[in-house]
């Protein structure tokens, strides 16, 4: 599966168009990392398990967007975007998205 953040493909026609397809996870913070990340906010430096929690999240985002547009029978997702948003203190939703399409050889 080919994934991509633009609209195109050079040396490859889109074939087939499935449209819109999505992946998407709620992650809540952690007790422990809250209790490292408040140390850290003291004496500054990255917030490790924030910056885990938030891999985490766009890999699964990303595989459920690709499990999707497989079942579509896409072998391509064009213009992939990724999106947050609060959904309660301390939870956040990580949304991934694109069009599934079927890319040829021009």
């Amino acid at each position: 599966m080919l994934i991509v953040n633009t609209e195109f493909v050079p040396g490859k026609k889109i074939a087939r168009v499935f449209g819109l397809v999505q992946g998407s996870t709620v992650r809540a913070k952690h007790i422990g990392r809250d209790i490292a990340a408040g140390f850290k906010n003291l004496v500054g430096g990255e917030l490790k398990g924030y910056t885990e929690l938030l891999n985490e999240s766009r890999n699964e985002a990303l595989r459920r967007m690709i499990d999707q547009a497989n079942k579509l029978g896409a072998n391509a997702i064009l213009n992939v975007r990724f999106g947050t948003s609060t959904i309660t203190s301390g939870a956040s939703e990580l949304l991934c998205y694109g069009t599934a399409v079927v890319l040829e050889d021009e």
